[in-house]
């Protein structure tokens, strides 16, 4: 790889780099534009490899170890054109070059307790959760270039991409304690005459989940889905989903909803849970957590200062809302916007409009009345508001610090799909239990 092409590749002065301004954020920005060009894709291949071998060398494989030192030496050159003599500085002095990337905001804990892989990573909630558990997430893999971008920013781990292709699971470590995934919901065929479980999931993202159950063999696992998958398909997709768990010699207790309110979030948002035990660890019983928290309220995740007037609605939107809660209410309907209290919790936080339009605020401290959406107008007479990134991003247990480097569009979709971080820490605290695992926090 010459100097050129990597310069191609990284589409970042190089001249950033050597006067020492942040990669991080010239990360971030670049996965940003993955979909654009595929050499950017080829970029976030290259920084989740160097990612992970920062963060887990001892858990990668000869090759990739191999790869990455490679991958590090030909950046070094081509962020330092003018040295004569690139193989006389220190490879250790090499890997200070990604120092700003790699220091991570919320990173593991000094001495971990144990190891996890985080699929369908999104912006981290299961890392959230783990790692303050004592964990450390030795691979991560999401497909979605902006919750990259937030991922990246947060941890500086650089998730690989699509989970679905051998490539990206070449680079899953050999041996790990837990797999974590929040799979998306699919149906299952139903055609023909069933052959079995593994058959059924063929062609489905929980498929590539219980594939790499199958050949990596975890001590356990722990899944999220949303509480209609007991449901979908009339029963059948949670049927074929645990068959398929049960047959790869693991203990699987049935699944739990389990409801974010119940764990310190002013959130009421039920998720469905299985967490499953590898036979050899000789665990045959499991309880789910019992509720830790349910005195948070919206007050204590509301913006302290004034929210800046773009998230107030406009008097001509408001309006519209309001007349169609009237007509759904004159027909015995209960849809319609909701306005969340102080004393209030809010309602599930959805990563569409709808979510949004469920947990309105009443907020008279802004006094500008400037338009502050598309929607033309002045902004309405009664304070209603959205809530902001950071109160969506606290409804689902994020700390205040965590950061969202893309538009508020981008932040809700990802806070919307995201899972709620302390639900997970306590069923994640009952499965080390179960496992005679250290905890650390």
């Amino acid at each position: 790889m010459g100097k050129k092409r990597v310069q191609d590749i990284v589409r970042i002065p190089l001249e950033n780099i050597e006067s020492g301004n942040s990669i991080k954020q010239l990360m971030s920005d670049t996965i940003q534009r993955e979909h654009k060009k595929k050499r950017d894709t080829i970029f976030q291949e290259d920084m989740a490899l160097i990612s992970q071998y920062i963060e887990a060398s001892d858990f990668m494989t000869d090759e990739d170890m191999g790869r990455a030192e490679n991958l590090i030496e030909r950046y070094y050159a081509a962020a330092h054109p003018s040295l004569d003599n690139p193989d006389a500085i220190p490879f250790a002095d090499k890997v200070m070059l990604f120092d700003s990337l790699f220091r991570p905001q919320f990173g593991p804990a000094e001495n971990p307790s144990f190891t996890f892989i985080d699929l369908f990573a999104g912006i981290g909630g299961f890392r959230q959760a783990m790692q303050s558990l004592g964990g450390q997430c030795v691979f991560a893999s999401e497909i979605d270039s902006m919750a990259r971008a937030t991922y990246t920013h947060n941890y500086c781990a650089v998730p690989y991409g699509d989970i679905t292709l051998n490539s990206t699971k070449s680079h899953i470590p050999e041996q790990f304690n837990i797999l974590c995934a929040g799979f998306p919901c699919q149906a299952f065929s139903q055609a023909g005459l069933r052959q079995g479980f593994l058959d059924e999931t063929r062609g489905t993202l929980f498929f590539h989940v219980a594939d790499i159950i199958e050949n990596f063999e975890p001590d356990a696992f722990f899944l999220e889905n949303v509480k209609g998958l007991l449901s979908h398909d009339g029963g059948h997709t949670i049927e074929v989903i645990m068959g398929r768990l049960r047959e790869l010699n693991y203990f699987v207790p049935d699944p739990q909803v389990v409801n974010a309110m119940n764990f310190g979030v002013p959130q009421n948002r039920e998720r469905v849970f299985i967490v499953g035990f590898h036979n050899r660890t000789g665990v045959q019983e499991f309880q789910y957590p019992a509720p830790t928290d349910t005195s948070k309220r919206f007050r204590d995740v509301k913006e302290e200062e004034v929210v800046d007037v773009k998230y107030y609605l406009s008097q001509r939107y408001w309006q519209t809302l309001v007349n169609h809660k009237k007509r759904h209410r004159s027909a015995g309907n209960g849809f319609g916007y909701e306005i969340i209290g102080d004393d209030d919790i809010a309602n599930t936080f959805l990563a569409g409009a709808m979510g949004r339009e469920h947990n309105l605020v009443i907020d008279p401290r802004q006094t500008q009345i400037l338009p502050a959406t598309k929607l033309k107008g002045e902004t309405n007479e009664d304070f209603v508001r959205n809530l902001t990134p950071r109160e969506a991003a606290g409804l689902q247990g994020f700390p205040r610090n965590f950061v969202f480097p893309v538009s508020d569009y981008a932040a809700y979709k990802q806070i919307g799909n995201s899972v709620a971080v302390p639900a997970v820490k306590e069923t994640g605290r009952c499965v080390l239990e179960k496992l005679g695992i250290p905890i650390i926090e």
